[in-house]
């Protein structure tokens, strides 16, 4: 009896996976800290969301980019991070079939926010590094397409991935009560962490040489070329301003989604019961909630909608003409 209480699934004696137990008191933490986390990046995202997407004054393209990040993370919270503490459980118990959908919204969440983050690199290194031909270059249309192929690809890449597990959902679990799903890591590892990181570090390093520069020719008043038609060729405060807030964003992602890739690399099995694969999960689950801190902290714009939406201002006549800059 003993033996038979300590099977996911005791009818199947064996064949049924042991249950992997812990603690009452760490299952009520992970519980609880999942839930408030998860909670939080809800709300807060959705007042990016709802900030952007409401006032006129924040229809820019590097804002548009930032929305389809808040839309991203949203998802996060209100999808995937709920499905999360399902890894709290000793087994699994859903099916082979739902084991598989379990892992779509991560495969295409994860290479949304990455991309998301590459071209908010783009927009920052054309700001910065070519603040003349910014406005003719990133323009309101483009970014819309770019946000657009963005989630395409995610979708596709999700498809990609896990294709070959839906042909035959369980094949990969060694027991009844696991759920493990086979991936291409190489490949992933190339496609969603190598080329984009790199691709950020390297336009980040740029803006980072540049945005130095500037500073040290603002501080001691040198101006590369006289003003002409009040544009200047040197960047603008509020751009280096932008460069240095969506830096800290770009730095935090790259702490949080690290950890995973290099664990990843190591074998091909995801397996929901793994500790170490759930520890590296929340962290990357954990990022979306803290980008919406960090605009509240660097962003005067952020905090004044936030005052207007929960005062719900924003429901009286023209606020969205309400000036915020």
């Amino acid at each position: 009896m003993l033996e038979e209480a300590e099977l996911c699934f005791p009818q199947l004696r064996n064949t049924s996976c042991k249950k992997l137990t812990r603690p009452q008191s760490e299952s009520m933490f992970i519980y609880i800290m999942l839930s408030f986390i998860s909670l939080f990046t809800v709300i807060l995202n959705l007042l990016v969301i709802i900030s952007i997407s409401h006032f006129r004054q924040l229809h820019t393209p590097t804002n548009l980019l930032l929305l389809s990040l808040g839309v991203t993370d949203f998802l996060v919270g209100l999808t995937v991070m709920p499905l999360h503490l399902l890894l709290n459980e000793p087994c699994w118990f859903l099916g082979d079939l739902v084991c598989v959908l379990y892992y779509f919204f991560p495969f295409i969440i994860v290479p949304a926010s990455v991309i998301n983050m590459v071209l908010i690199s783009v927009d920052r290194y054309v700001a910065i590094c070519d603040p003349l031909r910014y406005s003719t270059k990133i323009t309101q249309k483009r970014v819309r397409i770019c946000v657009l192929v963005c989630w395409i690809y995610s979708f596709f890449y999700s498809f990609l991935f896990l294709s070959d597990n839906m042909k035959q959902p369980g094949r990969y679990n060694s027991c009844y009560g696991q759920c493990v799903i086979n991936v291409l890591v190489a490949v992933d590892l190339v496609m969603s962490f190598i080329i984009p990181i790199s691709t950020i570090v390297v336009l980040y390093l740029r803006v980072f040489v540049v945005a130095v520069s500037q500073a040290r020719a603002m501080r001691s008043h040198i101006t590369a070329v006289k003003l002409q038609s009040s544009v200047t060729v040197t960047v603008k405060k509020s751009e280096l301003k932008a460069a240095r807030t969506l830096g800290v964003v770009v730095a935090v992602f790259l702490m949080c989604y690290c950890p995973f890739y290099c664990v990843s690399v190591s074998g091909s099995d995801l397996m929901v019961s793994s500790s170490t694969n759930a520890f590296m999960l929340f962290l990357v689950y954990f990022n979306p909630c803290l980008n919406p801190v960090i605009y509240v902290f660097f962003y005067r714009w952020f905090r004044k909608s936030i005052k207007l939406i929960v005062t719900l201002q924003i429901l009286q006549h023209q606020s969205c003409e309400v000036n915020l800059l």
